[in-house]
């Protein structure tokens, strides 16, 4: 037995370099109709060049800047803070009524880009953290390894939600008042980066510049938190596995594009350094300009998202290869001849990937640390025009991802003790 799906892994592996050959012509051309229908993002230089200069101004300022940031706040100040710090606990709850949260904002307030962008890529963030308990890796990781890198991956969406999501709130609030409430940043102990990048976007609503700001400031606030954090490097970026993650094709950031009652296309990136800190913010900045830059991404992105609720399951985008009930799911031990064989998988065969709540529930995480990210103008040379890349439709990259995942699954299968 064990030596007969050693054989069949073997017999398999030209039809999966084929297959991925083939993959990515069809998504460059692909790509290219994509981007036929593009969108201005208004990016303002100028109002970038003054945020800038303000940031290197308050970094001058230093410890002036923040005895005057610790003035006593007035009562109606206080009540406003605690009831966007309410609404954020309340919203926090899980990666699944965060990325809902995410969507209601962008829909309230349509110049609110990053909010979208967030609503998608926390969609994804559901999407790895089930990953760890679908068929295709289960069984490839430890549970210790399966529950470290599910706490890396919560604990990065947590943490991103509880330092923006009261910045979107306070923005809606001021909107609502008629006046700027972005003084209150401090109450949430947000960077002093983020200010200017508010008070211009109260001025002139420049959705790409704001957007810019944000991504780089959570990418900042994540980094010492979390990515550089002692434990999750000795758990998990450090370990071999958190590299099979990556390798099997997990590691892509896709933006299922809906048209009529289906998912059909996929755009996205894929993330090839999740450890640099400029790569991150790079890949931001380019995923937000493929989302909101492009017509055709844009419509569909929303449409998807409009009609199809988070759950944390792939069958979300694609119900053709994957389920979120175990009892349909697929039993062979060599996942990667079925994906092979046909573009789909048949009810009963799917690959099983279950809802976020099943697979973990809601996760209480320890308090955080509220010190300023910022420290020097590092973050500065991020502040420049989103582009948008050449490769936007990954719909056959995705699919050789879960193939090659696949793949992965039944090596280990191989190599076990019958």
């Amino acid at each position: 037995m064990k030596q007969n799906r050693l054989t069949q892994l073997l017999v398999n592996l030209p039809s999966a370099v084929r297959d991925a050959i083939r993959g990515k012509a069809e998504d460059i051309a692909n790509s290219t109709k994509l981007r036929g229908d593009p969108l201005p993002l208004d990016w303002n230089e100028a109002a970038a060049r003054t945020v800038s200069g303000e940031i290197e101004e308050l970094l001058k300022r230093g410890a002036a800047y923040r005895n005057q940031d610790d003035e006593e706040l007035t009562r109606t100040d206080r009540e406003l803070a605690e009831d966007i710090q309410t609404a954020t606990s309340r919203a926090g709850i899980s990666n699944i009524t965060r990325t809902a949260a995410y969507l209601e904002c962008y829909e309230a307030c349509p110049e609110l880009h990053w909010a979208f962008l967030a609503h998608i890529v926390s969609r994804n963030a559901g999407w790895n953290m089930t990953d760890l308990r679908g068929s295709r890796v289960a069984d490839m990781l430890s549970e210790e390894g399966k529950r470290a890198t599910y706490r890396f991956l919560e604990r990065s969406n947590a943490l991103i939600f509880q330092d923006a999501y009261p910045q979107l709130l306070l923005y809606r609030k001021s909107r609502e008042l008629g006046a700027s409430q972005f003084h209150l940043l401090r109450y949430f102990s947000v960077s002093r980066f983020m200010r200017p990048f508010w008070e211009r976007f109260w001025i002139d609503r420049g959705s790409a510049l704001l957007t810019v700001g944000l991504i780089i400031n959570e990418q900042n606030y994540i980094e010492q938190r979390v990515i550089r954090h002692p434990f999750y490097q000795r758990h998990v970026t450090e370990k071999s596995n958190f590299h099979l993650y990556s390798l099997s094709g997990l590691n892509q950031l896709i933006i299922p594009l809906r048209e009529g009652t289906s998912v059909t296309r996929l755009a996205g990136r894929t993330v090839t350094d999740f450890g640099s800190l400029p790569a991150r913010i790079a890949l931001g900045k380019s995923l937000y300009a493929m989302l909101m830059g492009l017509g055709a991404v844009r419509s569909g992105a929303e449409a998807f998202a409009r009609a199809v609720p988070h759950s944390g399951s792939r069958a979300d985008y694609w119900p053709d290869i994957f389920t979120a009930n175990k009892e349909e799911a697929l039993t062979t031990p060599l996942q990667g001849s079925e994906l092979l064989e046909s573009e789909t998988l048949p009810p009963g065969e799917r690959l099983y990937s279950p809802k976020l709540l099943d697979a973990w529930g809601d996760t209480p995480y320890e308090p955080i640390s509220r010190e300023d990210w910022l420290k020097d103008t590092s973050a500065l040379d991020g502040i420049s025009a989103p582009q948008t890349p050449l490769l936007c439709d990954i719909s056959r990259e995705h699919r050789t991802g879960v193939l090659k995942t696949a793949l992965a699954h039944d090596a280990a299968e191989s190599i076990k003790t019958d």
